[in-house]
Order: C-alpha cells, then sequence, then structure tokens
C-alpha cells in the first residue's frame, strides 16, 4: 500500500533499469497521482504508464529468476494453496519478468478469472490514488525490479513484490472481493480513526497474513511471500506471536515496518476475511451516510 512523496528517480536510484520510470509518461503519471483528489484530478487511468518491457535488461531477468527459484522452492510447502494455484492460473513462470501487456500477460488471464488487472504505474502513490485503482479492480503495479545487490531486501516495492508477491491471489473470487471491498471502503473515509485502522488490516493482511490449510499455517501475505527470510521467520521463528484472526484486535495493532515482524494474524479462510471486511464496509458506508444527513 502506497505512498510517494520523493521524485521517483531517487526513489528507485539503485535499480538497475530505473530509466523505465524516468521518462516523460511516467513523470505526468506521478505529477497527477501527486494532486489525486483535488478538483480536475479523480481519473485513475491517468495514474498508468506502459510498461516498455524492451527496457529490461539480460541482468534484470537473472533477478527475476533467482529470486523466482529461490522462493517458489520454499513456497511449494508453505505458501497458501490459493496463491499457489493463482500463480498456475495467471502463469507466472520463472523464464522471463512478467508481461502486463499483450496475450501472454498476467492480465489476459486475471481478466477470465476475476476481471482485475494489473497496471504500471511509475513508483509509489498517495493513499487516495492507491485506494481509487482498487475499487476498480486495479492494482498499481511498480514495474522496475530491484538490482542484483539488493536481492534479498529493497525497501521499496518492485515488480518481483508487486507481481509475485500480490497477483496470484487476484485469480481467487474470494479475495478478490475482498481487495475490491476494501479499496472502496478506504476510498470512502476521510475520518483519521478509520483511515490508520484500514493500514493496520492491509498490513496485516494483504501484506504480513498467514492462513490455516489442512490443519497447517500457510503463508499469503505478499510481504511474506516475496521475501526470502521473512517467510522463514514467520512459520519456523518462536518470537513470533500467531494470533487467530479477529478484525477488531487486527485494527487495534500497531505495526513497525523496519524488521521482521513479531505479531501476526492467522485466517481460517479468506472467506472470513471477506465477510469481515465487508461489515467494516457496510459500517463506514452507515457513518457516511449519517454524516451526509447532518450536513443536510
Amino acid at each position: 500500500m502506497g505512498h510517494h512523496e520523493n521524485a521517483v528517480e531517487k526513489k528507485f536510484a539503485g535499480s538497475l533499469n530505473s530509466a523505465m520510470i524516468a521518462d516523460g509518461e511516467a513523470n505526468a503519471a506521478q505529477e497527477y497521482a501527486n494532486q489525486f483528489g483535488q478538483p480536475g484530478f479523480s481519473d485513475p487511468t491517468r495514474l498508468y504508464i506502459t510498461q516498455r518491457y524492451a527496457g529490461y535488461t539480460q541482468e534484470n531477468q537473472e533477478t527475476w529468476q533467482a529470486l523466482y527459484d529461490r522462493q517458489m522452492a520454499y513456497l511449494a510447502d508453505h505458501a497458501s494453496d490459493t496463491y499457489l494455484g493463482g500463480a498456475r492460473a495467471i502463469k507466472l513462470v520463472r523464464d522471463y519478468i512478467p508481461h502486463l501487456e499483450g496475450p501472454l500477460s498476467v492480465n489476459t488471464f486475471l481478466k477470465q478469472l476475476t476481471g482485475w488487472q494489473s497496471k504500471a504505474v511509475p513508483g509509489y502513490l498517495p493513499a487516495k490514488s492507491f485506494f481509487a485503482c482498487l475499487a476498480r479492480r486495479e492494482f498499481p503495479t511498480t514495474i522496475v525490479i530491484r538490482p542484483k545487490e539488493s536481492i534479498d531486501y529493497l525497501p521499496e516495492p518492485d515488480i518481483f513484490h508487486d507481481i509475485f508477491g500480490h497477483v496470484p491471489l487476484h485469480a481467487d473470487p474470494v479475495f478478490a472481493d475482498f481487495l475490491q471491498t476494501y479499496g472502496k471502503a478506504a476510498l470512502l473515509t476521510e475520518d483519521p480513526f478509520h483511515t490508520e485502522r484500514l493500514a493496520r488490516l492491509f498490513w496485516f493482511t494483504v501484506e504480513f497474513g498467514l492462513i490455516k490449510e489442512g490443519g497447517q499455517v500457510k503463508l499469503y501475505g505478499s510481504g511474506l511471500i516475496s521475501s526470502p527470510g521473512e517467510s522463514i521467520h514467520a512459520l519456523k521463528s518462536k518470537d513470533v506471536d500467531r494470533r487467530p484472526f479477529d478484525l477488531e484486535r487486527v485494527c487495534d495493532t500497531s505495526f513497525e515496518i523496519d524488521h521482521y515482524q513479531p505479531i501476526l494474524y492467522v485466517l481460517d479462510s479468506f472467506t472470513q476475511l471477506r465477510d469481515a471486511m465487508s461489515t467494516y464496509a457496510n459500517r463506514l458506508i452507515d457513518e457516511a451516510s449519517r454524516r451526509a444527513t447532518q450536513a443536510a
């Protein structure tokens, strides 16, 4: 879930293919994103850019392959079946960085499955623009990939985190419904109290969620799926407090981003997550209606 406050070229100065997001199209999209929500700046399609696939170097492709091989070796036994099934359904492969456009693109398969689409963006998006994309079943996707010297960790999202980590779950109808409802609810509220609670919900589910399948705890959050160290720590470390999922408790739990997570929440099913989000969204809708009535 992104917030972008620095120039793209500063954010991704260490990326091997930063030139892919240093052109006029990317700069215009980022400027639009930075003003999103102000009068005249409400069209999410203006946030998107072309992937320009030819910009990936051989070294970029090798980075993708190395990350894919290392993670899939672990995830085959430790990731959610829903994630693994989604990766197969969108034809995610180790041979090349995923295409976002054309007949081989992940979007070709996603559209048939759930209607979701991954849309290339120049970097972090401010919160409101990010939510507006989710509400349309569109996932803002970073297109640069980490340099080899940062293969284990990159503070910013890259295409490995966004596509490998997030997108396979978008092929699941239940998770797809949850994420769109989340986007609509987050776009609706202006209350800092709810904004913070929704940020925590995203963190402990979409980014760092666990789920129980077949009597075992499995990974599904993208921050776990795409991180070699964090994925092992989440399941094996005795220092992790793995709590049963409860939406209110999740929303009351703060988090820190600069170290392995000491608290994680475990779903019983993605239906549990979707239904809890629907309940929360209805609450926000009711509050918004009351405010509108009072204002009138």
